[in-house]
């Protein structure tokens, strides 16, 4: 049985916090390869439209380039329409291979609005990684850990990995503040952002 992680995001730009969640997830529920998928045109956020999906794409080619058993797919940006998590999750679904997919707190705890949540908790074993050290979060992420397992018969599991507060947000303001990224993001990121003059 494969063990199959999905990551996506809009990762514009991507940064630190995600290669290190991206490691953490692969180790802790011993993956044998992880899909980054950068949304095309997402339900949840409005994209900074700045940035071409193919520049975003190519980031996270970069970002990534040397993670072994990482794959950087542009699945959802070739897919017309806006990008749903369920439809990805069923592309990529098989007989032969156990779906993970990967959670930033903020999404985890609005899974249950999703397009189809039952179905992505057939399809998957959702996970969810802490960005953030928001102590007042806690009770309510315990909640709908608790809501979701009765609701789907699924636990959803956590990666302890120190949280790397850090937000594209807060990147693309920096860069247009004039200010230096590049303990925010992957080098190799940072240097292609400035080449291609990205975020103004």
């Amino acid at each position: 049985m494969l063990r199959v992680g999905i990551y996506g995001g809009t990762f514009s730009p991507v940064h630190a916090g995600h290669v290190a969640a991206a490691k953490a997830f692969m180790e802790q529920m011993w993956l044998d390869v992880l899909y980054v998928i950068p949304t095309g045109t997402t339900p949840h956020k409005q994209m900074d439209g700045e940035v071409t999906a193919a520049q975003r794409l190519r980031m996270c080619e970069l970002a990534f380039a040397d993670v072994e058993g990482v794959i950087v797919s542009d699945m959802e940006m070739r897919r017309e329409g806006k990008s749903f998590t369920v439809d990805t999750l069923e592309a990529l679904a098989g007989e032969d291979r156990r779906l993970f997919l990967l959670l930033g707190t903020d999404m985890m705890l609005t899974l249950g609005s999703w397009r189809n949540p039952a179905r992505i908790f057939e399809l998957c074993y959702p996970v969810y990684v802490r960005r953030e050290s928001d102590k007042a979060l806690d009770e309510q992420i315990v909640q709908k850990i608790a809501e979701y397992n009765q609701t789907y018969g699924k636990v959803v599991r956590r990666i302890v990995t120190d949280p790397i507060e850090v937000s594209s947000t807060e990147i693309r303001t920096a860069i247009r503040a004039g200010q230096g990224i590049e303990h925010l993001v992957p080098a190799r990121v940072a240097a292609y952002i400035e080449e291609n003059g990205l975020y103004q």
